[in-house]
């Protein structure tokens, strides 16, 4: 894009420019095939002098990568991406091993002590003979 006299003029440059970009976001991808970027293709796009990653409908409600070149704004996207995975996996390993299915359940209650009385007799309640 070429600025004349403060006005930004809109024209082949702009096919150009998003040409280059669409071109940097496939060499990031094929650099890194696994990456959150080359899975999710979040939508880029340019404001100011920054490149932005979006995936989701907003900033307050997706995951957004911001940097000044496109591979700055992919390689923030991935990181934001891994961070927002993280948390349930600090919580799971914090809280401890959660029950698997193939593993039998552990006894949630305590075994009754031999001196303990029956339930019965606690109660005061005896069966009719």
């Amino acid at each position: 894009m070429k600025k004349n006299n403060g006005q930004v003029s809109r024209g082949r440059g702009v096919v150009d420019y998003a040409a280059a970009a669409m071109e940097q976001v496939e060499l990031y991808c094929a650099a890194h095939p696994g990456s959150p970027s080359a899975v999710c293709r979040p939508q880029l796009s340019f404001r100011g002098d920054l490149w932005i990653a979006l995936l989701g409908p907003s900033f307050e409600e997706g995951i957004v990568g911001i940097g000044p070149t496109v591979s700055a704004a992919l390689r923030a996207f991935d990181t934001q991406y891994l961070a927002a995975l993280r948390p349930l996996g600090k919580a799971v390993s914090t809280l401890g091993a959660l029950p698997r299915p193939d593993m039998p359940a552990r006894r949630r209650y305590q075994k009754a002590k031999s001196n303990a009385r029956s339930r019965a007799e606690v109660s005061g309640f005896a069966w009719p003979s």
